[in-house]
């Protein structure tokens, strides 16, 4: 939801930033993230996943990609994939980390609102970004 900026004086304030938390539909519809406040920064965990059963096992999906053998049980449905989102001096963006369980690593990235109840997701390699732009469910 984007806060609308108050008028001071004769001139507009600068817009305050939206706010991202809330429960939101991957590009695919395949997964349901929600943000939440962690602290002083953002985080996302996966609510939903649309196949949550692994078709191998017949279990709950799992994080089984994760380099730490110990935690490659640990189901993905409830996983932080978005932590240490905090404010990166951009309006209504937030820099931190993404964690991808398809191949286990940890990638700079961002969350960033484009348009009222649109986030854009983006992970990068050094200088390489890739995304996808997610829906706000109500």
């Amino acid at each position: 939801m984007i806060v609308a900026a108050s008028l001071a004086g004769a001139g507009a304030a600068p817009a305050v930033a939206g706010d991202p938390t809330g429960l939101w539909l991957t590009e695919q519809g395949d997964a349901r993230i929600r943000i939440a406040r962690c602290g002083a920064a953002l985080c996302g965990a996966i609510a939903w996943l649309r196949e949550p059963i692994d078709g191998d096992t017949g279990r709950p999906a799992a994080d089984d990609k994760n380099p730490d053998p110990r935690l490659r049980t640990r189901p993905l449905i409830g996983l932080r994939i978005a932590y240490e989102m905090r404010p990166s001096g951009t309006p209504d963006k937030w820099s931190g980390l993404f964690y991808n369980s398809d191949d286990g690593q940890t990638y700079r990235g961002s969350l960033t609102l484009t348009a009222p109840g649109m986030l854009r997701a983006e992970g990068c390699i050094g200088p390489l970004c890739s995304g996808e732009t997610w829906r706000k469910l109500r």
